[in-house]
């Protein structure tokens, strides 16, 4: 059986180049997952484990792009060898891989090389972005929920004793954390 996976950094990306694809290299859509707006640096993706629960051996977990599946060659090569061992085919593209033929493997690492290089320019081009943004005082960070003043109202309810953080909290549209750390901020500030 073919299980297919399939991969986009973020929710605004689609799926579907990827899905039709998979579908084109015979993999049945309901034995597809997927992982919208996951990064694949990141190996704890729910459609992965998914798609690594579903596969048994002699079946073939196919991607439409290595990149699609990993994004370091660590993870690659931990895929693909956990994948080996459960003697399960590693099909990119159209093209399978094949741990124990040479060519495989040197195309393979290739392939991982490629897909980590990209990564690492994406995150040297992100850093460069948000310096210049930074630089140019486009980047401030999170804005705070509260403005000053209704953070200082907030503080002096809390200090009366007369609300719990959870009424604080509803009443001011925050989160319980942000009341306590409200409350820290205006302890240090004393």
């Amino acid at each position: 059986m073919k299980i297919g996976y399939a991969r986009v950094s973020t929710v605004e990306q689609d799926l579907t180049a990827q899905v039709d694809a998979l579908k084109a290299l015979g993999v049945d859509e309901k034995h597809i997952h997927v992982d919208p707006g996951l990064t694949g640096t990141n190996r704890a993706r729910p459609g992965l484990e998914k798609a690594m629960a579903a596969v048994r051996a002699g079946d073939v977990l196919v991607v439409t792009k290595l990149d699609r599946l990993a994004r370091s060659i660590r993870d690659a090569h931990g895929i693909a060898d956990e994948l080996a061992e459960k003697g399960v085919v590693l099909s990119i593209g159209a093209s399978a891989y094949d741990p124990n033929d040479p060519m495989g493997k040197l195309m393979f690492n290739v392939l991982a090389m490629i897909a980590e290089f990209e990564a690492d320019l994406i995150r040297m081009r992100t850093r460069e972005g948000m310096a210049v943004a930074k630089a140019k005082g486009r980047l401030r960070g999170k804005q705070p929920k509260l403005s000053k003043t209704q953070e200082k109202h907030l503080v002096e309810l809390w200090r009366s004793g007369e609300h719990t953080s959870a009424e604080l909290a509803k009443e001011f549209g925050v989160a319980r954390s942000t009341v306590y750390r409200a409350v820290e901020r205006a302890g240090k500030g004393a």
